[in-house]
């Protein structure tokens, strides 16, 4: 059965009081986001991935090895990852939920600590790609970043919060100041009570 694109989980224009705009949203998730679940469907079709998984596929095709992934990777990958990434995102941005809360301070020291190293991370990453914050394989919390289309189920992780580094994410909104669209993200734009249900 083909993949389908997911409706977002707020009108297009949703975010834009928080930083994020409808003509991002319209480019990002009606464009790049669609390109990655046609291409993906093209790729597994007749193949032993069809009828698979996300999260199968995604794990059965990563290559650790490899400079560059296969094409099945690349698309499937970010067609996953970007499916989380607008529902760890939304207007109504509360406070973050103390369970959450308790976990960032034991392994980062403060809120503000896990902030700055989640912005460092994707300010850092070179290229295309992704910041996470995780919940690693010995159950402690840590913040990572991917090149292009892998993310933390390539390392058995589980993502709590993703943010998408790549150019058409941001340069809408932010043109070329990555710095200021990752201290946006995540000051304005997280829904929190969806990376706690992560946890």
């Amino acid at each position: 059965m083909a993949f389908e694109l997911p409706d977002l989980p707020y009108a297009h224009d949703a975010l834009a009081a928080h930083g994020m705009s409808a003509e991002t949203l319209e480019y990002h998730h009606d464009l790049h986001h669609k390109a990655y679940v046609d291409n993906g469907n093209k790729l597994i079709a007749g193949t032993e991935w069809d009828g698979k998984s996300l999260e199968e596929i995604i794990v059965g095709t990563y290559d650790k090895g490899a400079v560059a992934q296969n094409g099945i990777f690349n698309n499937i990958s970010q067609l996953w990852n970007h499916n989380q990434f607008w529902e760890m995102m939304g207007p109504n941005n509360g406070a973050m939920p103390s369970e959450l809360e308790k976990a960032i301070v034991e392994s980062f020291g403060s809120v503000e600590k896990f902030k700055d190293d989640f912005a460092a991370a994707g300010a850092g990453q070179f290229g295309s790609g992704w910041a996470w914050l995780v919940k690693d394989t010995d159950g402690g919390l840590k913040v990572t970043k991917t090149e292009n289309g892998v993310n933390p189920l390539c390392f058995g992780q589980t993502a709590l919060l993703g943010c998408d580094v790549w150019e058409h994410s941001y340069y809408i909104d932010f043109r070329n100041k990555r710095p200021a669209y990752l201290s946006n993200f995540l000051d304005n734009l997280v829904n929190w009570e969806n990376v706690a249900s992560r946890l």
